[in-house]
């Protein structure tokens, strides 16, 4: 599962991730959860950024999360595009206070 962004606040540690069955997907998305989340969000990016599965988040942090994956849509669709082509991802590192 690579990781593609982390994003720090003073509150929580978001990770932001493929999992290795997304190669096979053609509709760019992200899985998003936190250390204690057992089954994560699913935010859809194309053709906007939209929440196709809340998982174990609740409405705020869904919309949290929402909210930082459209901030970062151009940046997260770069890695899509990477990881679709079997190239290596960088993590991306944001730290909020």
């Amino acid at each position: 599962m690579p990781k593609i962004l982390l994003y720090v606040t003073a509150k929580v540690i978001w990770n932001f991730l493929f999992y290795n069955t997304d190669f096979h997907e053609s509709r760019a998305h992200v899985h998003v959860g936190k250390r204690s989340t057992e089954k994560l969000c699913k935010i859809w990016l194309e053709p906007t950024v939209e929440l196709a599965r809340q998982g174990d988040l609740t409405d705020a942090q869904a919309k949290e999360v929402v909210r930082i994956a459209t901030e970062y849509r151009e940046k997260l669709l770069r890695q899509w595009n990477l990881f679709k082509q079997g190239k290596p991802i960088r993590i991306i590192q944001v730290k909020k206070k």
